[in-house]
């Protein structure tokens, strides 16, 4: 399997400290033996309007020197602009399409990154979640359009901790058979099926072939082993299905007092161990 680990650990999203460059992330990342990063589109280290062709060709020669792969790239969900594919907000949801391809183009122009996850929204007090609901398709069918150019695929998450709109592993599966693009998949994070005190295993085999992309967290944002969750049966249920996709952190920063370097180097280990025994 492929490991990558997520920037928000080392990022402003969603605590403002600790947090490094990219490149200091980059080089830390790759000495603790990560094949991949996922990088959230977001400061200090890639908000697409803060990096211009010049900065994306040294992002891409820092990766290249490091030999580290972008695995995925992830658009920050809410903040000043919303970030809300399905907002009733028509001035948002237009933002929030053109944001979602904006990531799009700086994961091909820094690491030929091909994997758009997408967080498919949520809907206020006083909007109909029909409503939200039908918006999100339209969003996600736009900005699906656009990434096909490419060859890029979107893969829809369901995040129950934080939304309201696509929650379950079924709710995510209806979102992507009403979108209806060959190129918009599934992903799932450990993080959201435990909210729900769902098995996060069956996510895998109700997912099968269509999940793309995948989060381990413990409970708490934890490093995978530190906090309760049976990571033995995810590992195997993505063996069993084949799946050829990252194995990817997203973990580590709940609060200021987590050491990223410390999480980064944790969940690999005790996942690496976990597939050597299988």
């Amino acid at each position: 399997m492929k490991y990558a680990f997520n920037t928000w650990a080392y990022s402003h999203f969603p605590c403002w400290v600790p947090s490094y460059s990219f490149e200091e992330t980059i080089e830390r990342l790759a000495r603790i033996g990560y094949d991949g990063v996922e990088i959230g589109c977001a400061q200090p280290q890639a908000w697409p309007y803060y990096t211009d062709k010049e900065r994306r060709r040294d992002m891409r020669r820092n990766l290249e020197d490091n030999q580290i792969a972008v695995a995925s790239v992830l658009p920050a969900p809410g903040g000043g602009p919303g970030g809300n594919i399905a907002s009733a907000c028509e001035q948002e949801r237009a933002w929030t399409v053109q944001y979602w391809k904006d990531c799009i183009d700086l994961g091909l122009e820094i690491g030929d990154c091909k994997r758009l996850l997408c967080v498919c929204g949520w809907y206020i007090y006083g909007t109909k979640s029909r409503d939200a609901w039908k918006w999100a398709v339209e969003g996600i069918s736009n900005v699906a359009d656009y990434a096909a150019k490419s060859g890029v695929v979107l893969m829809l998450e369901p995040t129950a901790a934080d939304s309201n709109l696509v929650e379950s592993c079924e709710d995510a599966i209806n979102m992507m058979e009403d979108v209806g693009k060959e190129n918009v998949k599934l992903m799932f994070d450990t993080t959201h099926a435990l909210y729900r005190n769902e098995v996060p295993s069956d996510y895998v085999y109700l997912m099968g072939e269509n999940l793309k992309h995948i989060h381990m967290a413990d409970y708490d944002r934890k490093a995978p082993g530190t906090g309760g969750c049976d990571f033995v049966d995810i590992m195997r249920a993505l063996k069993e299905i084949h799946y050829d996709g990252y194995v990817t952190m997203e973990n580590g920063f709940p609060t200021r007092d987590c050491h990223p370097d410390v999480v980064a180097r944790q969940s690999l280990e005790y996942l690496k161990k976990i597939e050597e025994a299988l």
